[in-house]
């Protein structure tokens, strides 16, 4: 799977969440699964808690965290972007 197909993963949707950006349509935001990771949960731990939850999601997570800090690009505009990795914006660094 490539980075692209990854991200497909992360979608937003403005009813969930207030537009925060999500796994699958799911009530389940990046966010959270950023932050159990910050605080030592394992993938396994993860996957536990969620049933539905698959290893490429947790993957797609860290992927999109990763876009984010590599543009320097901190608007909500960010987050149509990160799908179409073909046009980039340039770093502020």
């Amino acid at each position: 799977m490539n980075e692209h197909q990854f991200l497909e993963r992360i979608t937003v949707n403005p009813k969930i969440f207030g537009g925060k950006p999500i796994i699958r349509g799911r009530r389940l935001a990046v966010e959270h699964i950023l932050g159990m990771l910050a605080a030592g949960d394992t993938i396994e731990t993860l996957l536990e808690a969620y049933s539905w939850l698959e290893k490429e999601d947790v993957q797609a997570c860290l992927i999109y965290a990763h876009r984010l800090i590599w543009t320097g690009d901190w608007s909500n505009n960010f987050r149509f972007w990160i799908l179409d990795s073909t046009n980039p914006p340039q770093s502020k660094i």
